[in-house]
């Protein structure tokens, strides 16, 4: 008897040392960024923040991205594509200053599940969220792709903060320029200016509008782009005094090839110069699909492009794959890494 409790004892003593451990591990801090695997925010979480964009603020960086529900279903009335969604939890915040390690900062615009005729209600459809601060109103400022289920509502969402982790005010919906909107970013240039850049026409076209001095709005001066191309996914990024953007084809959840052209300003001519992703799956994007380049604040010349890879039949579960983007005669590349880091 005197055994089995000394057994007993140490039995316990080894599952309190390997919960210590994994919780260890859990808090330590990660030091490479590791596409595709889970990623895990500082208190051991999935991090759930998907067709994200990042920005940068008093330097801190700030990830925001579609919060989504854990139950995956496929509307089977929907007959045009294959129309998997999840509920829309509203959009999330995460916030690091070494863009490796993330804390989650909370549903910044939270879903409205009491009000079934709100945009925001969680059988509508949030995606794409990216958020810029605007200097002269002090506010920051999110844009989004809100949808109704079968996707064919196609309006621009707009939303307001007093901080980057408070709760944003929604301001509403509408189709820019009396067109549809749906895959799309936003752009804040070197001069304050800002941009709307979304898939438009049944995706055929991409447009790029200018925005009001409050970025709220459209100012009604825009511009068609890659006309019948079918292009969208965009991602918007500056070098060396030229306009880059990465877009992917129009397959649903499926992952296609990346295509990447420029411009010497954000609504002149648009120039495709090609694949900037090399290497094996290239011609798969590496089964993920683009959602923003992000310039290294810190790293002059350093991007990081950020795709999403998608897991149709269970969303929640879609992987995060970021690489580093750098020029080589004068063009983007990108390359798979295993895993890399920012030094």
């Amino acid at each position: 008897m005197k055994k089995k409790k000394q057994l007993l004892f140490y039995a316990i003593v080894c599952l309190i040392t390997i919960c210590a451990y994994a919780c260890k591990q859990t808090q330590e801090k990660r030091a490479e960024i590791i596409p595709g695997i889970v990623w895990n925010d500082t208190d051991g979480n999935p991090i759930n923040a998907h067709g994200g964009g990042i920005m940068f603020h008093d330097g801190t960086y700030y990830w925001y991205g579609e919060y989504k529900g854990d139950s995956t279903y496929r509307l089977d009335w929907v007959t045009t594509w294959e129309c998997w969604r999840a509920d829309a939890g509203g959009v999330a915040c995460y916030s690091s200053k070494d863009l490796v390690n993330w804390k989650f900062e909370g549903v910044v615009l939270p879903s409205t599940p009491e009000d079934s005729t709100s945009d925001l209600h969680p059988s509508q459809v949030i995606e794409r969220p990216k958020v810029i601060y605007n200097d002269k109103t002090k506010k920051f400022v999110m844009w989004m792709h809100i949808e109704s289920p079968d996707y064919e509502k196609a309006h621009a969402g707009v939303a307001t903060g007093d901080s980057p982790t408070g709760i944003f005010t929604y301001l509403g919906s509408f189709k820019p320029n009396g067109e549809d909107s749906r895959d799309q970013t936003i752009f804040k240039d070197d001069d304050g200016k800002a941009y709307h850049i979304y898939s438009s026409e049944w995706n055929k076209t991409l447009y790029i509008g200018l925005l009001n001095d409050e970025y709220t709005q459209h100012t009604g001066k825009f511009t068609r782009n890659f006309i019948d191309r079918s292009r969208e996914a965009p991602a918007v990024f500056k070098h060396e005094g030229k306009y880059y953007l990465v877009s992917s084809g129009c397959t649903g959840w499926d992952p296609n090839v990346a295509e990447c052209a420029v411009a010497d300003s954000m609504m002149g001519e648009w120039k495709v110069i090609g694949n900037p992703c090399i290497g094996k799956d290239a011609d798969s994007t590496y089964f993920a699909q683009s959602t923003f380049v992000l310039p290294v604040t810190e790293k002059k010349g350093a991007y990081i492009a950020m795709f999403d890879r998608w897991n149709k039949t269970n969303l929640i579960d879609s992987r995060y794959v970021w690489l580093p983007l750098t020029f080589k005669d004068g063009k983007p590349v990108i390359e798979w890494k295993e895993s890399w880091s920012l030094d």
